[in-house]
């Protein structure tokens, strides 16, 4: 990004970034902050896995041809710890009537460099199970709770 800063200013970055995908979390959020460059993240969700929806059955039934079967988070050893932090977010999400959906995005939205999240649905099911993210607001104490769950992931 300084290499780019110094031939045009950067306005914007979209980086994936979730609870299973934290690698821009350390070095280049924090730098995006300082510079005020804007952060729209996608994928908040981690491509389903997130939302509460996601078994071992489903995922197993997959077809061959998608290309999360062969995405170390859908894989052991992962996709264990994986689905203990979607039961960790359905947790923290009891107290606020939110799915896991929403505590993830809600998640993301809490790192004060995030100025937007992309959320990808395929039904107005989908997209009515994660509409009240923007407005959950996590306690510091929740943050807590949901990343002693989470495995940093190298940038």
């Amino acid at each position: 990004m300084r290499r780019a800063q110094s031939i045009a200013p950067i306005a914007s970055l979209q980086p994936p970034y979730s609870l299973v995908a934290t690698g821009v979390q350390s070095a280049i959020l924090p730098y995006a902050l300082k510079q005020k460059i804007g952060v729209m993240v996608y994928s908040p969700m981690g491509s389903g896995l997130l939302t509460g929806a996601m078994t071992r059955e489903r995922i197993a039934a997959m077809p061959e041809d998608d290309w999360r079967k062969g995405s170390p988070n859908f894989q052991e050893p992962l996709l264990s710890r994986n689905l203990q932090l979607v039961e960790r977010l359905r947790k923290v999400g009891e107290s606020h009537a939110a799915s896991p959906g929403e505590v993830a995005i809600a998640w993301t939205l809490k790192n004060p460099a995030v100025t937007a999240v992309i959320v990808g649905v395929r039904s107005p099911q989908q997209a009515q199970g994660v509409a009240g993210a923007a407005g959950l607001e996590l306690t510091d104490a929740e943050v807590s709770e949901i990343e002693d769950c989470v495995v940093p992931e190298a940038a």
